[in-house]
């Protein structure tokens, strides 16, 4: 037993510490959206599905001794795959969708480990039923969990604040061998026993029907679509980190571990109920995203709504488990349900809808699929024709009321669109006495753009680039110098081409091919601007990268997912290629307005080490009322440059580092000590 436990425990370990640092590693390649982590997601699950499958098929069509060869010569040729550090040649060079590219660099690099990390449990569980006549090995599939948990935790509190990414590739790869080592063991000490089908109990044990099966998906599939919903709601308004992605994962593997270590965990009388407050909760907490409620309020919220809804997909999933001898396609179908989920939230739902409509979905799932299994009394009776019609009503009625406020979300917008990098609307306010009617560009909840609808707004500056901000002091105090040459991260609406005149020249490097579509069609900033302009797509340090010298007067980095940070545009590898692209009279402006963290620290460390000097322009925004309270830190190389008219005030002070802080690199990036 401790042989079958141990390597069932080190692979589920490595197969989810493998998880966030992969995904680590190429989230800067792919402009750090919350999406990669979505996609990395898929691709694990269509993996852990290959895996079970691959266990299926070995166990039911390959000889005992045979079976320890085949796994045995796959093992060995998984280690040329070793250390699993992705290639650079897989680094996207446009702006086009990557989904399909993140599956291939994932592919490349993890897998053929990962698929055999994946076959392990139900592989050994099987070995084991071989190995212990009679034996009920799901409490194996319980252990895995556990291991699979305690690496999602141990990852963002322990290994990621103490080791650099190549350092967690290298020794994440050391272990693999021993986990190699361990699961031979394992296969040798299987090798001469009897195969499944005669190992377990004696007496005829009916096959799993259709109805079974599709329970098994269904159940399976809604779990793995809200796990991501969950994600990508957390993850667009903070950062794409490891900790929101922990979180989620956590929980719904936690529900995975109590459902089939035992059955008293999952008790319908309690969780059935705790069900209606968990979709009512989700439905609120749809609310309080749109309303841009705090996330200290909004991730127990919705992570509390995850676990229980979970733990009822998984609690219904464990009560359906069938006899040990179908034990290899009942984990076969449980993974074609995370496939099946993952490929509804990564590829089908960007494509499918315009607006985020999977979590809603999914909850209607959820609802029908407990009405389903509840069809029938637990005795095989029919339910009373009253219960039966509640449990056609209630799911239905909930579908309405879901569907009803989001056809009435939708009448606040003029248009609203979707791709890869989230979802993008144009809202038209008549404003009041004091406001003239606008039109803002949001992005998840964020205004990442406001135009006057009055004649001549095109060169009116608005929301964070008003008169006071620190981006327009900078350019401001250029512009003494003759015509000049900007640099702009990020175009949102486009507002910061009023900062640009005649004879100017404006460079605009923008991710997202969806904002530029609409900052030339529904506003009238970049068109409007007599500047020289150019737009190149992809993301902007990657662009800048390729780039030859820009020799830019001003670079601004204002590149923001709904009010998610960049972190790969703020380390100390982007500083060198900024520092690349500026003159030495250049000046920067980043962009540190946030509602969750606090990004100062982490820009004032990178001026120290350059040797930079800085200031921090925290203006109110109360000049005119369509301006909008904002964050700036603008830096320049001579303290020279901060000594005119334009930064003085309160509103300035002078940028400072914190003692102790740890400069962000492509390695590390920490951000539990900057949260607000």
């Amino acid at each position: 037993m401790l042989v079958y436990a141990a390597t069932i425990l080190l692979s589920a370990f490595l197969l989810f510490q493998i998880q966030p640092m992969i995904a680590r590693f190429i989230l800067p390649w792919f402009g750090g959206s919350a999406a990669v982590w979505s996609a990395a997601l898929l691709f694990f699950q269509l993996l852990l599905l290959a895996g079970y499958f691959y266990a299926h098929c070995l166990i039911r069509y390959v000889r005992p001794k045979a079976q320890v060869l085949v796994h045995a010569a796959l093992l060995a040729l998984s280690l040329a795959a070793l250390p699993i550090v992705p290639s650079a040649r897989w680094r996207p060079d446009g702006a086009s969708d990557p989904t399909f590219r993140i599956l291939l660099v994932l592919a490349a690099t993890i897998g053929l480990p990962y698929t055999l990390l994946a076959a392990t449990s139900p592989l050994l569980q099987a070995w084991y039923v071989r190995v212990r006549t009679g034996a009920i090995p799901y409490r194996l599939f319980a252990l895995s969990n556990f291991g699979s948990m305690l690496a999602l935790l141990s990852y963002p509190a322990l290994v990621e604040p103490r080791f650099t990414l190549h350092q967690q590739a290298v020794t994440w790869s050391a272990i693999y061998v021993a986990f190699a080592l361990a699961c031979l063991l394992a296969g040798w000490r299987s090798r001469s026993a009897a195969p499944v089908e005669q190992s377990v109990e004696s007496g005829d044990k009916p096959a799993p029907g259709i109805a079974s099966q599709l329970l098994w998906i269904g159940f399976s599939a809604c779990a793995s679509a809200l796990l991501l919903a969950v994600t990508s709601h957390l993850t667009q308004n903070v950062a794409p980190i490891p900790l929101l992605w922990v979180v989620p994962l956590s929980l719904y593997l936690l529900s995975f571990i109590l459902c089939f270590e035992s059955g008293r965990f999952y008790n319908r009388a309690i969780f059935l109920p705790l069900l209606v407050g968990a979709l009512a909760l989700f439905t609120y907490g749809i609310y309080m995203y749109e309303r841009n409620v705090h996330v200290r309020r909004l991730i127990p919220a919705l992570c509390a709504a995850l676990f229980v809804v979970c733990m009822v997909c998984h609690g219904e999933l464990a009560r359906r488990k069938p006899h040990p001898r179908y034990l290899t396609q009942f984990y076969l179908m449980v993974s074609v349900g995370g496939a099946v989920g993952g490929l509804f939230v990564a590829l089908g739902a960007p494509r499918w809808f315009h607006d985020y409509l999977e979590l809603p979905v999914a909850m209607v799932a959820a609802a029908a699929l407990v009405s389903c299994v509840l069809w029938n009394r637990a005795s095989g009776q029919p339910q009373t024709p009253f219960v039966r019609a509640l449990l056609v009503l209630v799911p239905a009625a909930f579908a309405i009321y879901l569907g009803y406020s989001q056809i009435q979300r939708e009448k606040l917008y003029r248009l609203s669109t979707r791709n890869f990098y989230g979802v993008l609307r144009v809202r038209d306010d008549l404003g009041d006495g004091d406001t003239p009617p606008y039109r803002s560009l949001i992005h998840g909840t964020i205004d990442h753009g406001t135009q006057l609808l009055t004649p001549g707004s095109e060169r009116i500056a608005t929301s964070y680039f008003g008169r006071g901000s620190g981006v327009s002091r900078a350019v401001k105090a250029l512009e003494s110098s003759g015509p000049l040459r900007l640099g702009i991260l990020g175009l949102g609406a486009g507002v910061t081409a009023t900062l640009a005149r005649a004879g100017d020249t404006i460079h605009y490097y923008e991710i997202n091919p969806m904002v530029l579509q609409l900052a030339t069609t529904e506003f009238g900033f970049f068109n409007g601007c007599p500047a020289q302009k150019h737009v190149y797509l992809g993301d902007g340090r990657l662009v800048l990268e390729n780039l030859p010298d820009e020799q830019l007067d001003f670079l601004a980095m204002d590149a923001f997912s709904s009010d998610a940070v960049p972190v790969h545009l703020l380390t100390r590898e982007a500083y060198r290629t900024y520092l690349r692209h500026l003159k030495p009279t250049g000046v920067m402006a980043i962009n540190v307005t946030n509602r969750y963290l606090n990004l100062v620290p982490v820009v004032a460390q990178s001026m120290t080490e350059m040797g930079w000097n800085g200031v921090l322009v925290s203006d109110d925004g109360y000049e005119e009322t369509f301006y909008s309270g904002s964050d700036w830190i603008i830096l320049a190389r001579s303290p020279d440059f901060f000594r005119g008219p334009l930064f003085q005030g309160s509103e300035v002070e002078p940028l400072l580092a914190k003692h102790g802080f740890r400069t962000w690199t492509d390695d590390y990036s920490g951000l539990m000590q900057i949260l607000k």
